[in-house]
């Protein structure tokens, strides 16, 4: 099976991570790929960043189609177009920050999330409400650190107090890392923290992966059909399905 898993910010480094993290969960005969949007924002640490970042992905979905791709990860905590992916390709899309809680939830009886800027928690919040994840998500924490600087090895301190801080705080069993820059350091966390911590490039790697193994694809009926066709002008020239 192969597995596309897309960066949708524009940063080559951070792609060259996820893929080292996706890789290393992937089985036996998985191909796993990832590949760095083409177009959009270096870093996604807004709604407008956010929304520049998805018309790229849907490019990179698109292009997966034609390639005989047979899944794809949104490599993006806020799951940037995860809903109009999943409208233009045949087999599973998971974000994230969607597989990310789906796992904690299984791990105890409430997660905390540890993120990046305090702009970005009412994001993550939403995201817990949008997956039925409320009941489990006691907390949302953000440790200031820009999404460019995670790659600093002097940032891992600061976010292994802020993971212990929330355990502290909202009496968690599981620490949720709420971006796709800090997915290599689940293991080093884990260790520090000593409750499990979990990385959504790795829990959506595996989803993905879970789902073609049972032989499980997209359903083509409903809101996620393929979109209707119409005329898109002006920078979405080209977008006509």
């Amino acid at each position: 099976m192969r597995i596309r898993v897309i960066n949708p910010n524009t940063t080559a480094s951070m792609t060259a991570l996820i893929e080292q993290c996706a890789r290393a969960v992937a089985a036996p005969g998985t191909m796993v790929e990832a590949v760095t949007n083409t177009m959009g924002p270096a870093s996604i640490e807004s709604h407008y960043d956010d929304a520049l970042s998805v018309p790229g992905l849907l490019t990179e979905i698109i292009r997966g189609e034609t390639e005989g791709v047979d899944g794809y990860v949104i490599a993006c905590f806020g799951d940037p177009g995860l809903y109009a992916a999943r409208e233009l390709a045949r087999g599973p899309v998971i974000g994230i920050a969607e597989a990310a809680m789906y796992a904690a939830s299984h791990l105890g009886r409430g997660f905390s999330v540890v993120t990046t800027l305090a702009r970005t928690t009412g994001q993550a919040r939403d995201l817990a409400e949008r997956y039925g994840m409320q009941r489990f998500c006691r907390g949302v924490h953000a440790t200031d650190i820009p999404v460019l600087e995670l790659d600093d090895p002097k940032v891992r301190g600061v976010i292994a107090e802020a993971c212990r801080n929330a355990v502290a705080a909202d009496d968690s069993d599981a620490i949720v890392l709420g971006c796709a820059g800090m997915a290599d350091l689940c293991d080093h966390l884990t260790t520090e923290v000593g409750v499990p911590v979990v990385d959504g490039v790795g829990a959506a790697t595996v989803t993905v992966q879970s789902l073609l193994t049972l032989g499980l694809r997209k359903s083509g009926r409903g809101e996620f059909a393929a979109p209707l066709p119409k005329q898109y002008t002006g920078l979405l020239n080209g977008f006509e399905r």
